[in-house]
């Protein structure tokens, strides 16, 4: 939470911040559940715009009882389900239930390891949603390859880091056992440029295709 509201008092764009109790699967325990909703209420009075959150059932569905519930804590933010969505079995059924929660958006890859590949995907779930919630294509989008999604999906919002992988030696203690690769950890710088491209091109796509 600290990190947090140095960000929203460091910047002047809206914020949206990634709620998730701990990392792994998306099927949270009670204490895991209510832990997620105070976080959320702590991310909403710290002045955050949004949330991003997901949950799910064992079976691999959406479960909008809770996801519902976690919403209407965050209200009025923005909430957006995150890419626990790609974890389900059925987008087609799983975007119907999304929209159940009362999310505004929700970030997907397709279902597939990147956009690019999802991006057939990405549009048939544009199309299902029909102005019902916005599709958000994130997972593998690159300065490279964000034009070609976005005209192929004809969506208007995008997720990327924009990391640049680069290399450092990592420090071993005597006796620890390392291979060459593993001594090449990535790093992930963000370059301000990458952003600035990023942003002109997603920009001048949706001027392009309306």
């Amino acid at each position: 939470m600290e990190l947090i509201r140095a960000t929203l008092g460091a910047v002047s764009i809206p914020v949206h911040v990634l709620v998730r109790p701990r990392g792994g699967d998306f099927v949270y325990s009670n204490e895991e559940f209510e832990l997620l909703c105070r976080q959320t209420r702590e991310v909403k009075a710290a002045g955050a715009a949004g949330v991003v959150i997901g949950v799910l059932h064992e079976d691999g569905s959406v479960d909008v009882e809770r996801t519902r519930e976690v919403a209407k804590l965050a209200a009025p933010l923005r909430v957006t389900f995150h890419r626990a969505f790609d974890e389900t079995k059925n987008q087609k059924e799983a975007l119907e239930d999304v929209i159940l929660t009362g999310a505004d958006l929700v970030l997907t890859s397709g279902g597939e390891a990147d956009v690019l590949t999802g991006a057939e995907r990405i549009a048939a779930l544009q199309q299902q949603a029909e102005g019902r919630i916005r599709i958000m294509a994130g997972g593998g989008l690159t300065v490279e390859n964000a034009a070609e999604v976005a005209r192929r999906t004809r969506i208007a919002d995008f997720h990327g880091s924009l990391i640049r992988k680069e290399y450092r030696s990592q420090i071993w203690m005597p006796g620890e056992r390392h291979s060459e690769s593993a001594e090449r950890a990535p790093m992930g710088p963000v370059h301000l440029e990458d952003v600035q491209e990023m942003v002109s091109l997603l920009r001048g796509i949706a001027d392009e295709i309306g």
